[in-house]
Formats: structure tokens, C-alpha cells, sequence
């Protein structure tokens, strides 16, 4: 099966992303591991983190020409959020 494509990307604090998949699902990506990696490591300056913006065609997510992550990273790793309750948990105001 193939993975299904972004329909919408924004960034959050804690250098998380809310995606939502062309399925309806929702989940919650964590950047900040990949912040130990330097092809990443840019992304800790926060300014630019949270110009996170959907790749063209829904195929992951891009910040500039050089740092980009696949929709299958997202979709992999990701935390699914089930209810609203646990989507409220995982968003600090």
C-alpha cells in the first residue's frame, strides 16, 4: 500500500508537526531527534522550524531547498491522535 500524501502541515511548538494525511488521519511528528542530525541541525533555529510547509504534491514536508522530510517518515513515526482529548494533550498552549 502506498503511503498516503500530506493535505496539511503546520508546525508546533516543541519542534513538533500536526499532519493531517489525505485519509483524514491525524498525527503528531517530533523533530527533535533529527536535530542531532546535521543535515537538520538549521532547523533549530526556531524562526526557521516554523516555516515548515507541505511538499508539492503532498510528498513530506519542506522547510527550504535543502532540508526536507518524507510524508513515510511522518507516517511511520508519528503519533496518531485518536480523539480530541489526546490531540489537546499533545498541543501546548
Amino acid at each position: 500500500m502506498e503511503n498516503p500524501k500530506i493535505k496539511y502541515v503546520e508546525a508546533l511548538n516543541n519542534y513538533r508537526l500536526f499532519v493531517i494525511f489525505e485519509t483524514g488521519e491525524i498525527k503528531i511528528y517530533s523533530v527533535r531527534e533529527l536535530l542531532k542530525n546535521p543535515d537538520f541541525s538549521a532547523l533549530k533555529d526556531e524562526t526557521l522550524f516554523l516555516k515548515a510547509k507541505k511538499a508539492e504534491g503532498g510528498y513530506g514536508v519542506v522547510w527550504n531547498d535543502e532540508i526536507d522530510l518524507s510524508e513515510y517518515e511522518i507516517w511511520k513515526n508519528g503519533v496518531a491522535v485518536s480523539s480530541i482529548n489526546k490531540l489537546t494533550d499533545s498541543i501546548v498552549f
